[in-house]
């Protein structure tokens, strides 16, 4: 069995504020990002799909070109290819990313 502590996972910094670690089998990835308060990851998209699981303070999604706050308990599904971007609006903000397929940029354990 592989366990893994999170906060003791290799981390990345995404973007100024914006911290991410990843957990990932061959078929599946889960990242956990912490945002500081106002942290922003910038407009843009890739050819994953994204579940983002929201589990603590609040992000502001823009999906589409549609804005949500999304809070604690709350999930964002983001489909292969569309534009969208977050800046933590209650920070520090935490959510759980989920991926398919993974992202091979996000392996930082290699």
């Amino acid at each position: 069995m592989k366990h893994k502590v999170i906060k003791k996972l290799a981390s990345k910094e995404l973007a100024p504020g914006v911290v991410m670690r990843s957990a990932y089998l061959d078929n599946v990835m889960v990242t956990f990002v912490d945002l500081a308060d106002g942290a922003v990851v910038p407009v843009h998209s890739h050819p994953h799909e994204q579940i983002s699981v929201m589990i603590s303070g609040s992000l502001l999604f823009t999906v589409a070109g549609e804005k949500r706050t999304a809070r604690a308990g709350e999930v964002v599904l983001i489909p292969s290819g569309v534009e969208h971007g977050v800046t933590a609006e209650e920070g520090p903000a935490v959510a759980y990313d989920c991926w398919s397929p993974i992202r091979e940029d996000y392996i930082l354990d290699k």
